[in-house]
């Protein structure tokens, strides 16, 4: 992750959690119970939720044990405590063995999925990877729109069909295409509407079925979006879509327009779905691998 663009992306969250960790760790104060209580308070403003708990009781347990003794020695440990919450929740997009890769991408609507699905398409095409999009999110005409238009403006080609057609058979058609026009990655845009739950499972489950005809191995990757700045809301929104659907890996979009960052440790703790990109602006290069180190010390910036 380039460390300067995750440094102006978790600006909000790190003002959150900075300006409260400032004020306990920057007077001299010593190390005891009403500090590590302010410093529980402290996390969970920033969304850390349960994880934030854990973490104070652990490093409380190391203050009682005297591995720990003087509260400049928290930061750091809180750092290590941090990354350990975050072990193993990175993690690269696997590829096909042989042909395109497919990339199957959920994501409510208004969570920020047809442009996560376009600074992917940039990110992948920057690699000299040829991308095709398949629109088949088919029930709000403004999707097909938007992927059209982002399609264009990145120059990769887009398999769609009018509003209201059969998704499956957009994402037959993009199958297709992709064996046709030997590209390395098809990414399906799919409908993203919690309410009609067994009708999107189904609708899924065909999408799946009629790719499968033509690319046996895919989907290879399920990405579900979700928008930072509902912070725990996001945890349940990937509960509710992992009944659903498998899901692979998250892209964490609006991560720099939330102080609610902190959210991504519950998501890990509860989920075990690796974070795979962050998005860290609007325009179409702010989309990031995720890295928990430069994560973590995006937040802690000038503290640890």
């Amino acid at each position: 992750m380039v460390f300067g663009k995750i440094l102006k992306g978790l600006r909000k969250t790190r003002e959150k959690l900075g300006s409260g960790l400032s004020r306990l760790f920057g007077g001299g104060r010593k190390l005891d119970e009403d500090l590590l209580e302010e410093l529980e308070e402290v996390l969970y403003t920033a969304d850390l939720g349960i994880t934030g708990t854990e973490i104070v009781e652990k490093i409380q347990t190391a203050w009682k044990k005297k591995e720990i003794k003087e509260t400049e020695e928290v930061l750091p440990f809180l750092r290590k405590l941090l990354l350990d919450a975050l072990e193993g929740s990175s993690g690269r997009l696997t590829r096909a063995k042989e042909g395109p890769t497919v990339l199957l991408v959920a994501g409510v609507n208004g969570s920020g999925k047809t442009t996560s699905i376009a600074k992917l398409a940039k990110w992948l095409k920057d690699q000299n990877k040829r991308v095709l999009l398949c629109a088949a999110d088919t029930f709000r005409a403004a999707a097909v729109e938007q992927l059209t238009l982002w399609a264009d403006r990145i120059g990769v080609d887009i398999v769609k069909q009018g509003t209201g057609a059969d998704p499956a058979a957009v994402a037959f058609d993009a199958a297709d295409a992709a064996l046709a026009r030997k590209v390395d990655f098809l990414i399906v845009d799919t409908a993203g509407r919690l309410h009609t739950q067994k009708n999107l499972m189904r609708e899924l489950e065909k999408i799946i079925r009629v790719i499968q005809k033509r690319i046996p191995e895919a989907p290879h990757e399920t990405l579900l979006v979700l928008d930072a700045t509902t912070g725990q809301n996001a945890l349940r929104q990937a509960a509710e879509f992992g009944k659903v659907a498998p899901i692979t890996g998250l892209i964490l979009a609006k991560l720099d327009g939330t102080a609610r960052g902190g959210a991504i440790f519950g998501i890990r703790k509860e989920l075990e779905i690796p974070v795979k990109f962050v998005g860290l602006g609007e325009g179409l290069e702010d989309l990031e691998v995720f890295e928990p180190a430069s994560f973590v010390d995006g937040v802690l910036e000038g503290l640890a």
